[in-house]
């Protein structure tokens, strides 16, 4: 299973994300589930990265499925709303019946 975790502090401003784990939906290299959570993941650290002036920083492990990925300060509104575009959509992927018990996402206050 892919657990994602996201940050956010008492304003609701993101501080981060963790994501751990393997779908498992199908064979390794045929696993479309994966394929999509690695593709809204990494699209959206390589764009906050290249069109914002963001400080994070990113950890990522491809053979435990792992990434942790922070912010230095509270996000810009670019960021933010990178952030809110990959959340949005783990979160349709979450909600399809066919994969609802392939990924769990959830928010905790930091």
């Amino acid at each position: 299973m892919i657990r994602v975790t996201i940050y956010r502090n008492r304003r609701h401003e993101y501080t981060g994300f963790d994501i751990s784990g393997h779908a498992e939906y199908d064979d390794p290299g045929k696993d479309v589930l994966c394929a999509a959570v690695s593709a809204l993941v990494i699209n959206a650290v390589n764009s906050i990265g290249h069109f914002t002036d963001d400080e994070t920083s990113c950890v990522s492990d491809e053979e435990s499925g792992s990434i942790t990925f922070r912010f230095a300060q509270i996000p810009s509104p670019d960021a933010a709303l990178l952030l809110d575009s990959m959340i949005f959509g783990l979160g349709e992927i979450e909600e399809n019946s066919e994969y609802e018990s392939y990924i769990d996402i959830i928010f905790k206050e930091v």
